[in-house]
């Protein structure tokens, strides 16, 4: 009954589409109530009241946003990514994480990333894939392994890391293709994106890009290569031509922060065809890492704001790893929301995070979200009662070491395995410095800052 009554909601915002596009002022407000309808449990009853006020006011910021994706987007693609958002992750996935969370006393992500490969066409400065060689690959069977028994906990979203992920581009159209229910994004350097792979990702319809931009022409050209900016405009033109969606990643550091914040960065990715950014903070993992790169707290507290304002004015969805843990409820790795498996197979709390106690290839999934680093984080979580310190490494004081002692994780960095004090020492100062600036933001919010979990 089930399968048939998500075939048939499936038709329904297929059909939604055609009759938004043809009218979408009048059309938008029925697609919000059939979706509704659909969610029997009301889980996502906090959002509903805001796509009501978007989508009846032609002149807010999202509604022109969502009008510009039924223009810009292929429509079939469109149709696969919100099938498999709305009935699969969002309300059955969702559901099911909710179910297995209850009974196996651990996470359930609804978010997987994985590296396919540590191979990498580019050698990019502050990236620690570039130390681990070419050798280490998932493959196309155990990756099909992740997906097949992530679905089985709820999980239908999964993200691609690396190494450089399209140096397997074809495992990676098969899995899109086998698993057509899912939502794959791969984030990329965009360098190996040409007019035929383009053709074939509008084909399998279930394929987005995070390409990666550092800023500037120069910042991007200083940390990945000369060449490597124009490279990413060109894949930008190829993605757009062909309707595809995609958005951009930015590293922030010291050094690029205030271009990526600035109204002509937002403005060029949204003329390239963005319709989404991530902005993460550069992490000093490794044992090279140059701490200088950190961001200060001034510039993250200006993210805060920019971001914010941004929203309000902009048609691009952003999000930002760090800041944006106030609407999550912190950090939500280690199982909680998602989670990581490098190439080698080792099962990682975090994308940052280089410590484990299980690899994929041993254990199924769901035995490798029990393992004990993962259930220290859980335990742990949220790791500061002020959620604009979510992270256990950059914005509480030893919090990860503390946890990796416990549980007696290992470090699956694959080049120079680094000590958990070493690491967390890095972050030392800038966690007291952002602490004072990031209470004084959570007060502000009208929140009293709280003693940590």
């Amino acid at each position: 009954m089930g399968v048939v009554k998500d075939k048939a909601m499936e038709l329904v915002i297929k059909q939604s589409i055609k009759k938004v596009k043809e009218n979408p002022d009048e059309n938008l407000p029925k697609m919000v109530e059939m979706v509704k309808k659909y969610d029997k449990n009301n889980m996502w009853a906090g959002q509903y009241a805001f796509l009501e006020k978007v989508t009846r006011n032609p002149d807010d910021n999202w509604n022109h946003y969502i009008k510009g994706m039924l223009e810009d987007i292929d429509e079939e693609i469109l149709e696969k990514f919100l099938c498999n958002f709305i009935i699969n992750s969002a309300i059955k996935g969702i559901a099911k994480n909710r179910e297995i969370t209850e009974k196996e006393h651990c996470g359930a992500p609804w978010a997987i990333v994985m590296d396919p490969t540590t191979a990498c066409n580019m050698r990019c400065t502050g990236c620690w894939a570039a130390d681990y060689g070419k050798s280490l690959n998932l493959g196309f069977d155990l990756m099909d392994k992740i997906v097949t028994q992530g679905k089985e906990i709820g999980c239908y979203w999964y993200l691609f890391t690396g190494g450089e992920p399209l140096v397997k581009k074809d495992e990676i159209l098969k899995l899109c293709e086998k698993h057509s229910d899912c939502i794959f994004v791969a984030f990329t350097n965009a360098t190996l994106i040409d007019e035929e792979f383009a053709q074939k990702v509008r084909k399998v319809g279930n394929l987005s890009f995070s390409i990666s931009v550092e800023g500037s022409e120069e910042t991007t050209d200083l940390r990945r290569g000369k060449g490597a900016y124009q490279k990413v405009m060109k894949a930008m033109d190829v993605l757009k031509r062909n309707k595809i969606l995609f958005g951009f990643s930015t590293c922030a550091t010291s050094a690029n922060c205030d271009y990526i914040m600035s109204e002509a960065y937002f403005d060029k990715m949204i003329e390239k065809g963005c319709k989404y950014g991530w902005y993460f903070n550069y992490m000093p993992v490794g044992c090279g890492a140059d701490t200088s790169l950190l961001t200060t707290p001034k510039q993250r507290e200006d993210m805060y704001y920019k971001l914010a304002e941004y929203r309000g004015t902009k048609p691009l969805f952003t999000v930002d790893f760090w800041n944006d843990g106030r609407f999550v409820g912190g950090c939500i790795a280690g199982g909680k929301h998602y989670m990581h498996i490098n190439a080698n197979g080792d099962v990682e709390p975090c994308v940052f995070i280089h410590y484990s106690n299980a690899n994929i290839k041993e254990k199924d999934l769901l035995e490798c979200l029990k393992q004990p680093i993962f259930q220290e984080y859980q335990k742990n979580q949220p790791f500061n009662g002020n959620l604009l310190r979510p992270c256990p490494l950059l914005d509480n004081e030893g919090k990860l070491a503390e946890m990796v002692h416990r549980c007696g994780a290992h470090s699956t960095d694959l080049a120079h395995p680094e000590n958990v004090d070493s690491l967390c020492a890095k972050c030392h100062d800038i966690s007291r410095d952002w602490g004072k600036v990031a209470d004084e933001l959570w007060e502000k919010e009208g929140h009293p800052v709280k003693e940590t979990k």
